[in-house]
């Protein structure tokens, strides 16, 4: 454990010594700060209309469950960005060798570097939530509802975080690392949407994509077979991006 911890506090120091690092997180601020202000101006447009209906949705559902659908959205572009590097950088950098031989083992470097990507990713929904959290002041903010969102915001964060890896593993350059996680992520976005559009919502299509394991979260509820495909998501990219590392340790 202490060597997964080293690689990730390793990672997270080149993250943060970097403008790149620093450019990205400041980008996706600014960018959901425009995406909430733009949902806050259009929700007190409709508070007049809405108030004189008894049956009219709240601010939960107008401003702050879109804007979190919009930030997991943006999260598919912003772990490739983030993981590229991960493994292909280190190929790139010939450095591969020297930090398998100080962590130990193959899956020490990947979880490692997954840890420090995942939690580069749970910063910016941390900055994001920040921002739902100032409409308590005047509002009446359903607080479980946005802790149930964060979690399943922070379960797809790790999950693309995994992915990413996987990418950068297989991948030689970091670039094409970061198209291969985003293509992949998108695919996994869109999947069911035309089944979505026919109305269908159970089969294999729709358990394999993403959307519908993160609708439950931001509607409040802690669905236990999405926490479960996130997990086994996580996990199998994790899984195979070791066996990749242990490939290109023994092809030297």
């Amino acid at each position: 454990m202490s060597t997964v911890l080293a690689v990730a506090r390793l990672e997270l120091a080149r993250q943060f010594a970097s403008l790149s690092g620093w450019g990205l997180l400041a980008v996706l601020a600014a960018l959901h700060a425009w995406w909430f202000l733009a949902g806050l101006d259009g929700w007190i447009e409709l508070a007049d209309r809405l108030a004189a209906r008894p049956d009219a949705p709240g601010i939960g559902d107008l401003v702050v469950a879109p804007f979190l659908a919009g930030v997991g959205s943006s999260l598919l572009v912003a772990a490739p960005l983030v993981a590229m590097r991960a493994i292909a950088g280190e190929v790139r950098a010939r450095s591969l060798p020297w930090l398998l031989a100080s962590s130990g083992s193959d899956g020490a470097v990947v979880v490692g570097k997954w840890l420090a990507a995942s939690s580069m990713l749970a910063l910016v929904v941390a900055i994001a939530i920040g921002m739902t959290l100032t409409l308590a002041a005047g509002t009446g903010l359903d607080l479980a509802r946005i802790a149930v969102s964060a979690l399943g915001l922070v379960l797809l964060a790790a999950a693309l975080a995994a992915l990413a890896v996987l990418a950068s593993a297989w991948v030689r350059q970091s670039p094409a690392a970061a198209m291969l996680a985003l293509a992949l992520g998108v695919l996994l976005w869109i999947a069911d949407a035309q089944a979505r559009a026919r109305g269908e919502t159970e089969g294999l299509i729709q358990w394999i994509a993403i959307p519908g394991h993160l609708q439950p979260f931001l509607r409040g509820v802690i669905d236990t077979s999405a926490i479960a495909y996130f997990a086994l998501f996580t996990v199998t990219c994790l899984v195979l991006a070791t066996w990749r590392v242990a490939a290109i340790r023994s092809e030297g």
